[in-house]
């Protein structure tokens, strides 16, 4: 196992070569999976741009349009970190709304986002068309080991003492399910990349 430093400007450029290069005939499915404080809606937001650049369209959908109602989020309470990591992520609307959608076959129409956890109410997004060769971008946290079905899965990792110190003291409650999904899931075993981002102004890509 190797470590390659690298800036994160230049892991953007990286990650868009890569994804920009895969399978340039046929949608793309992308996991962008991390801890909140990995951030990685900003690493997937930020690919859009430059994968258009290269020729590809792109579309960024963060999970947290996908969560379940705050009755089903909260039913064992608001700081359970084994709902948190079992039962937060609505997993069937995901695939029904954005991945089933550009799989092989699928209608090419994508919903970005489909509940609103603030209001906790639906958010009536319309759907959008998708062209086929797209790369379609999905951030957030938990999203590997459960069988949705993406073709490239990008794992952004910090370890346990540096994801405690830039968690929030409030969303301490969430550090068990991280520790779990490390252990039970090993994301960083499998994924196509993998990145660490202890500090995030210093990203290191982990390479066999």
């Amino acid at each position: 196992m190797r470590v390659r430093p690298i800036t994160p400007a230049g892991l953007v450029e990286d990650l868009a070569d890569r994804l920009a290069a895969d399978r340039p005939d046929r949608w793309l499915r992308v996991a962008v999976d991390g801890a909140p404080a990995t951030a990685p809606g900003r690493l997937a937001g930020a690919l859009v741009d430059p994968l258009r650049a290269r020729g590809r369209a792109a579309l960024h959908v963060p999970a947290g349009g996908f969560l379940r109602p705050a009755s089903l989020r909260y039913e064992f309470g608001r700081t359970n970190p084994d709902a948190y990591y079992e039962g937060w992520l609505d997993e069937p609307g995901l695939r029904r709304e954005v991945l089933d959608p550009v799989a092989p076959g699928g209608t090419g129409l994508v919903l970005p986002s489909l509940w609103d956890p603030v209001t906790d109410r639906a958010t009536r997004a319309r759907y959008e068309p998708v062209p086929r060769g797209a790369v379609v971008l999905v951030s957030g946290a938990l999203l590997l080991g459960a069988g949705l079905p993406f073709d490239v899965a990008v794992h952004l990792e910090m370890s346990p003492a540096a994801l405690a110190r830039r968690t929030p003291e409030d969303d301490h409650w969430t550090l068990p399910a991280f520790a779990r999904y490390a252990d039970e899931v090993g994301p960083a075993g499998f994924a196509d990349v993998v990145v660490r981002v202890d500090d995030p102004r210093h990203p290191a890509m982990i390479t066999e």
